[in-house]
């Protein structure tokens, strides 16, 4: 298979993708690496030429590469995820209104262009957990106990572009990340950005069935493949926090292997309709390199290839 990766600077050297870009050449596929943003592009060579059997993304949020994925996407190439799954996920807001449609656990969400508007809530409903609509890794999150502390210091009135506010929800201060890869899901639990000061940990955790439907869903909901659900544990159970395409599986046994193969069976399914993965528990795995292959994929050979494969940009 011919594969094209978007990987923006910020994950050049990034386990994921970069470690997942090797497997795949180790097994004797072709990956090409495209860097958005990083060099000048010709649209009509890059996107249009339709040589490469996926897309995948890898980039910052609000970064140039998903307008590129969206290209591809647009010209009925396959993508990995969904163009339009990921657009869905990485503006917050949009992501906010998508969960409520679909019956998602997530707090009640407030959308303003200031911080200062934010105001007019209710007083009852703080602590807020402000952050912007195109955030990402944790960015510019902020915890604001009551609404004098709304504007930080120095940048009052100063214009963010679209922000969010959610009404905090107690918990322990540790976050439940859930990852979804191929149908498989997997938990990890770590240390909340909003607590800073807690002791910091990161290990795989049992998966409840509870959590593990709730993740289900959010990839049905949204229309995602390979992704991940952050959620706290609140006084009235499980509440989805965020979403993320693309995380960096961090604690998944064998995850580079996993999401590679997954990649693989995507591209080989080709463009579908979102929201059409593994059921909620159903699982690929039994068909990966690792068990019986009940999927003809080309190119996959019983034992990895050697890794001289051409891989595009890997510097």
């Amino acid at each position: 298979m011919r594969l094209c990766f978007l990987v923006e600077e910020q994950y050049r050297h990034d386990g994921m993708p970069v470690d997942v870009i090797r497997q795949l050449a180790a097994w004797g596929h072709r990956v090409d690496v495209v860097r958005p943003g990083g060099s000048l592009l010709r649209l009509s060579e890059t996107v249009r030429a339709g040589d490469h059997d996926a897309w995948v993304l890898k980039t910052v949020s609000g970064g140039p590469g998903l307008t590129l994925l969206e290209a591809a996407a647009t010209i009925g190439l396959t993508t990995v995820n969904d163009a339009r799954a990921i657009r869905g996920v990485r503006d917050k807001a949009l992501a906010a209104v998508l969960a409520e449609r679909h019956g998602l656990p997530v707090p009640v969400t407030y959308a303003a262009a200031r911080p200062e508007e934010f105001a007019e809530i209710p007083e009852s409903e703080y602590p807020l957990v402000v952050k912007p609509a195109d955030g990402s890794s944790g960015r510019a999150v902020r915890l604001v106990p009551t609404p004098d502390e709304l504007a930080p210091p120095g940048r009052e009135g100063a214009g963010e572009g679209l922000l969010i506010a959610q009404p905090y929800v107690p918990n322990t201060g540790v976050d439940l990340k859930v990852y979804c890869v191929d149908g498989e899901f997997f938990a990890t639990e770590r240390c909340s950005p909003l607590h800073p000061d807690r002791p910091r940990r990161e290990r795989q955790v049992p998966l409840t069935a509870e959590v593990a439907a709730i993740a289900a869903e959010v990839g049905a909901a949204y229309g995602l493949d390979l992704y991940g659900v952050d959620v706290v544990l609140g006084p009235d159970g499980p509440v989805v926090v965020d979403v993320n395409d693309f995380p960096s599986f961090r604690q998944v046994p064998d995850a580079v292997a996993r999401v590679a193969w997954a990649i693989l069976r995507l591209a080989h399914a080709g463009t579908k309709e979102p929201g059409t993965t593994s059921g909620p528990y159903a699982s690929s795995y039994a068909s990966s390199p690792y068990g019986p292959s009940a999927l003809e994929l080309p190119a996959l050979p019983a034992e990895p290839a050697s890794a001289s494969a051409p891989v595009g940009g890997i510097a």
